[in-house]
């Protein structure tokens, strides 16, 4: 009977464990079919589209690399340091009216001055005197930048040359509206101030962006569906009208 009894609970054990097998199979099979599924916050972002029809995060679109940790203020006190900075320029040149020249020649006087007193006055304290590094600026790094200079240089060319060529209408309208904002915006304030701003914005514009890119995105789509409407009327109504009556002041004249 003993024997009968533990052949019974060995087999009723090993019967329980087959079990919890199949139980935590079905669980683990489950959860992977979970995480492959996205997930619908993951599902709604997909479906918005990005401003820009941008398919990279921000930190991609601003290069990646140190210029857009400081964009993006991922360490505090560079950014910090480097608007602080920007900021007292421009109270300078700007507030104070102080020119660049005087700037430099100042600082070139103040740190020869202080170079100078220190290599003559080591020898009287009886400290090494000051080891001044070889400043040299490498060939290599002035043909990059005036490569990538030239190649920025000739795409805009080409992209103007194109927009002269009449083959885009609203490249065109885009273009000149740009440019006529543009033309007002220099008659409100100077270069200095406008390339200040424009630092600004970089600053702020992208943290922003990114903090509420969601919001931001769904927002522009819909602004950007009211735009493509209302330039579809203005199209339709005005742009249409205006060019078939061109070509017919055209033979009219040749008529004449």
């Amino acid at each position: 009977m003993a024997e009968h009894a533990a052949e019974h609970e060995s087999a009723d054990k090993s019967l329980m464990e087959k079990i919890t097998e199949k139980i935590h199979g079905r669980d683990s099979s489950s959860s992977d079919s979970d995480d492959d599924k996205p997930s619908p916050v993951d599902a709604v972002k997909s479906k918005i589209s990005r401003l820009f029809g941008r398919e990279k995060p921000v930190h991609h679109v601003l290069g990646g690399g140190k210029p857009a940790d400081v964009f993006l203020w991922r360490n505090k006190k560079i950014s910090a340091g480097v608007l602080g900075g920007a900021t007292a320029l421009w109270i300078l040149f700007e507030l104070l009216e102080y020119h660049l020249i005087t700037l430099v020649c100042h600082v070139l006087i103040l740190s020869l001055a202080v170079l100078f007193l220190w290599s003559n006055a080591s020898t009287f304290i009886n400290k090494s005197p000051l080891e001044i590094p070889v400043v040299t600026v490498p060939e290599k790094c002035v043909l990059e930048v005036a490569s990538a200079l030239r190649f920025e240089i000739n795409r805009a060319l080409a992209v103007l040359r194109d927009i002269a060529s009449g083959r885009d209408l609203k490249k065109f309208l885009g273009v000149i509206a740009g440019l006529w904002v543009f033309s007002i915006v220099g008659n409100w304030c100077n270069f200095l101030t406008l390339f200040y701003i424009v630092f600004v914005l970089l600053h702020t514009v992208p943290v922003i962006y990114e903090k509420y890119e969601d919001k931001i995105d769904s927002f522009s789509e819909k602004a950007t569906i009211e735009i493509k409407k209302q330039y579809a009327v203005f199209d339709e109504k005005v742009l249409r009208k205006v060019l078939n009556q061109i070509p017919r002041g055209l033979k009219e004249k040749k008529k004449d």
